[in-house]
């Protein structure tokens, strides 16, 4: 079966991280390669991806080195928006079943191998992965009859008034993709979602679409703080496994569940407890403390005195002294000695995100910051919770940050001391005559 795999979106609401959700690092490979590992294990032999003109040839560079021994392809959705865009355009190469995967979801194997055999048992024209949830999720439901089949999508509706607890989410089977297409031409709507009118004319005309439901881990990729529930899964998923070429000095403490990766290096006295994963070449200095579930990526230094607590950090950062908690770092950042993440409200409220101007609950009591790629931190700096700092932006030493910090910009602290001159008074004759005055007065 043939996987059609979507990754021509763009994460606006992910930022300040990559755009490209699926290359976040997770043990060492981008998502993306694990999603394709997954579907791989379920029984697909074959796979269509999906770019944009942006990511294309990062894309093909990626596939082509994990993917030599399957046939695969790299389209371009050009300017065709949408799940339906990404459908049309790779239209020449559907000419059998086909199941459609986002690249921003991520599953257990078990959900693609579930919809893999419902492929193969059931009767339908078109299966729909359907995720079943405890709570409001704001996505799009599925109204389903008492077989399963599915009888219609209601998009978004308001906390209360859910059709059922089937989340629409995006792995969906099409026996025949060319009636998909004809009907992807036929869907009329001023909005962003032709593939669900699309759908909804299907299933109008009497074509028979079912609801495979599904129990167990599902965490769609949104805002950047839904890398925790995704290093989560990962991290806590690893077996304990020190690596032959990683060193750890006597004195240095591991608990629990923890990968130490190739070359790793973990100092005196630091302290790990797991779950934890440690990248490739990464070094965890002396009297450090990783604690509550981190990731911590290849080339990193964690440095002298720093504790990370269930923290997400990229590839080549720098600690020295600091302290890091719930926080989402990417590649490349820096933090002087003494710099700090607040993670807590003083109110311990849920914490608040600025994205694209609207304030954003995140369901999160604690929550750092959240930084873009190769930015630096200054010593003795603070970053309040929740705050999101750009790729390549620079928080000057003592500075509080409070608000975002868009990429390339710089916050620096307001020089209040000022320089006099000593006169006669040379350094240190203060403080000598204050001891004759102590000296003079003692009994």
């Amino acid at each position: 079966m043939n996987a059609l795999v979507l990754c021509g979106g763009v994460g606006d609401r992910f930022q300040p991280l990559r755009a490209q959700k699926y290359m976040v690092d997770l043990l060492g490979r981008p998502l993306l390669l694990h999603i394709v590992d997954r579907l791989r294990d379920a029984g697909i032999d074959q796979f269509t991806f999906v770019a944009n003109a942006a990511n294309v040839a990062e894309l093909q560079r990626l596939v082509q080195g994990a993917l030599d021994d399957v046939p695969c392809r790299v389209v371009v959705q050009d300017d065709r928006s949408g799940m339906a865009g990404a459908v049309e355009a790779a239209g020449e190469h559907l000419d059998g079943p086909v199941l459609i995967v986002s690249s921003n979801d991520v599953l257990e194997e078990g959900a693609y191998r579930k919809m893999v055999e419902a492929a193969e048992s059931l009767d339908c024209d078109a299966a729909l992965l359907a995720c079943r949830v405890g709570s409001y999720f704001p996505g799009g439901y599925l109204v389903v009859d008492a077989d399963m089949r599915v009888t219609g999508i209601m998009e978004k509706p308001e906390p209360g008034s859910e059709p059922s607890d089937l989340v629409n989410v995006v792995v969906h089977y099409h026996r025949e993709p060319l009636k998909l297409l004809e009907a992807l031409s036929r869907a009329e709507t001023s909005r962003d979602d032709r593939y669900e009118v699309a759908l909804d004319l299907l299933i109008r005309e009497g074509r028979r679409v079912v609801a495979v439901p599904y129990v167990g881990f599902w965490s769609p990729l949104k805002y950047p703080w839904d890398v925790f529930p995704v290093m989560e899964h990962f991290v806590w998923g690893v077996r304990r496994r020190v690596a032959m070429s990683a060193r750890v000095a006597p004195g240095a403490i591991i608990e629990g569940t923890v990968v130490l990766a190739d070359g790793a290096r973990v100092l005196e006295n630091a302290v790990i407890r797991g779950p934890a994963y440690i990248g490739e070449n990464a070094i965890i200095g002396n009297n450090v403390l990783i604690r509550g579930g981190c990731h911590i990526g290849a080339g990193s230094v964690v440095g002298f005195s720093t504790e990370v607590k269930h923290s997400y950090i990229g590839k080549n950062c720098w600690f020295h002294s600091n302290y890091v908690g719930d926080s989402v770092i990417d590649d490349r950042c820096s933090f002087g000695s003494g710099a700090v993440t607040a993670n807590l409200r003083f109110d311990e409220g849920i914490v608040q995100v600025q994205v694209n101007g609207d304030k954003v609950a995140t369901g999160m009591d604690k929550l750092g910051v959240i930084m873009g790629a190769g930015s630096q931190v200054g010593i003795n700096a603070s970053l309040m919770p929740g705050v999101l700092v750009g790729p390549g932006a620079v928080v000057g030493p003592q500075v509080c940050l409070t608000g975002n910090l868009a990429p390339g910009h710089r916050a620096l602290s307001r020089a209040e001391y000022r320089v006099e001159d000593l006169g006669d008074m040379a350094p240190g004759a203060a403080r000598e005559a204050m001891r004759r005055k102590l000296d003079s007065s003692a009994p």
